[in-house]
């Protein structure tokens, strides 16, 4: 178990070293520079003396490949250095402050997705071809075809437009928070509904269900006593990636209802070209999703003995 969790870590530091490495290549093919995004965005232009300070301060009239060895030289210590839309701000600073807010929008919409798409996938696999199987089948359709940015904006326009019940956006009492949190459950509820489901139909057909029927057991039991608990097992290998996916924000929806976490600040970095936020929400999102896997194979390895984690390297 220890020699591969060290050789997943491992790997971990050459992944984050690979997506360091295209992430800024690639930023820097972008044709202009963030100092030209924005003084386009304040539709005024910078004399070219200001923008020759702008980039040695910054370190951009250095060589490409000369900035990237001093950004992992800083980044090893977490230093991402300024912002560069928001002068005067650490991006460590932007992440500290902001976070939260991506963080509560995760958290609820993780409980929200596993109420509603666990809750609809047990009562899909124990009653099969009834009403609630068709409405969880139904349900899962609608996560699967309907865009989030595209749902956010169709609930903006019912509940806010028309009928007036919700704000169109913010983050600041519990009606900002519905819309938003429905807005970025399509996936988690889709995901967790059909695993849900196919997991529970397989546990249902095993033997030792069949036994436990025998000895007298109720259904009930049956099903969230033993059948439940080996359905989880498979739960596992999405359930940790989907969580670390929810905690680092949704770009879309905290775009659209105008969130400050770090999705919305990202959707933003992008536009403005801010270097410094791209490259830190990428590698901090790598980070997160590549940890989140390795502790799903750990539990996954602690909740079924079958598997050897060993005997995958």
């Amino acid at each position: 178990m220890l020699r591969y969790i060290l050789t997943r870590i491992i790997g971990l530091f050459g992944v984050l070293l690979i997506v360091s490495a295209l992430t800024f290549a690639l930023m820097h093919k972008v044709p202009g520079g963030p100092f030209d995004a924005i003084a386009l965005e304040k539709q005024q232009m910078i004399p070219d003396e200001i923008k020759a300070q702008l980039n040695e301060k910054y370190g951009l009239d250095k060589p490409v490949f000369e900035q990237y060895l001093l950004f992992v030289k800083n980044a090893v210590r977490l230093d991402f250095g300024y912002s560069m839309a928001y002068p005067g701000r650490t991006v460590v600073g932007i992440f500290k402050e902001q976070w939260s807010y991506s963080l509560q929008l995760g958290l609820l919409t993780f409980v929200f997705s596993i109420i509603v798409g666990v809750g609809l996938g047990i009562f899909s696999s124990i009653k099969p071809n009834s009403f609630l199987d068709y409405f969880g089948t139904g349900v899962s359709i609608f996560c699967l075809v309907m865009p989030s940015f595209v749902f956010a904006i169709l609930l903006q326009f019912v509940f806010s437009a028309w009928l007036g019940w919700l704000p169109t956006g913010g983050w600041s009492s519990p009606r900002h928070w519905i819309m938003p949190v429905l807005a970025n459950s399509l996936a988690p509820v889709l995901v967790l509904q059909r695993y849900t489901r196919a997991s529970m139909k397989d546990a249902l057909r095993a033997n030792y269900v069949r036994t436990a029927k025998a000895k007298g057991l109720s259904r009930r039991r049956i099903i969230f006593v033993h059948v439940f608990k080996n359905a989880l097992t498979p739960l596992l290998t999405v359930g940790g990636p989907l969580a670390a996916g929810l905690i680092v924000g949704s770009f879309f929806v905290e775009s659209i209802f105008r969130i400050p976490g770090i999705g919305f600040y990202f959707v933003s970095a992008i536009g403005s070209r801010d270097y410094p936020m791209i490259m830190a929400t990428t590698l901090i999102w790598t980070l997160i999703i590549s940890v989140a896997y390795l502790v799903t194979d750990l539990l996954y390895a602690l909740a079924d003995p079958r598997v050897n984690l060993l005997k995958e390297e």
